[in-house]
């Protein structure tokens, strides 16, 4: 959740895993916790999708109601109302949507342990086919010898190969990380 490396790691992921866990609450008193989850993801969609709404939820510039109107109206046109709706409204009425973005996924994380799902990352050099996609799902769900939630990032720099990110372990099978290596091992010959 926290980025690593950064001074506000422990507090961004105190105050998204906060908020998080106070909507999960509401949404399982509602039974609206797979409404919630879809409609979040929705919104962290349109977020990854838009470098205006991103500036948007990270430039302190904007104020809370330029934020709050901006948002309300995504919101309206997105068709995401209830109880994520109000919920991303109040993270903008706090000025807290810098944080969004790490609420969402204390969300996902907090419905992924309460369904019993492990989530995994896999970071790939290209967008990979249905067939392999199915196929990475397979050997993770093999490997966790339970249902998995993957979520597919895309990395040119990778060249190919994958990384594979469940839990505590990683994986680096990636193209430039076999490169690195020969590298160093090609300087210790020297």
């Amino acid at each position: 959740m926290a980025q690593s490396g950064s001074q506000e790691g422990p507090l961004l992921s105190g105050v998204a895993l906060r908020y998080a866990s106070a909507l999960f609450e509401l949404a399982r008193e509602a039974n609206a916790v797979d409404a919630v989850a879809g409609d979040l993801d929705r919104f962290d969609q349109l977020i990854r999708g838009s470098e205006d709404l991103q500036r948007l939820i990270s430039n302190p510039i904007f104020t809370a109601d330029e934020q709050s109107r901006a948002v309300g109206a995504i919101l309206d046109k997105a068709g995401i109302a209830g109880l994520a709706g109000n919920f991303i409204r109040l993270v903008a009425s706090k000025r807290r949507l810098f944080a969004l973005p790490d609420m969402i996924r204390a969300f996902q994380n907090l419905v992924s342990d309460a369904k019993g799902i492990v989530r995994a990352q896999v970071v790939l050099a290209e967008a990979p086919s249905d067939a392999v996609l199915n196929e990475i799902k397979a050997a993770l769900r093999d490997v966790a010898k339970a249902d998995v939630s993957v979520d597919v990032k895309i990395d040119p720099s990778l060249i190919g190969g994958l990384i594979v990110k469940m839990g505590s372990r990683m994986v680096d099978a990636s193209v430039r990380t076999k490169l690195n290596s020969i590298r160093l091992a090609m300087k210790e010959v020297r």
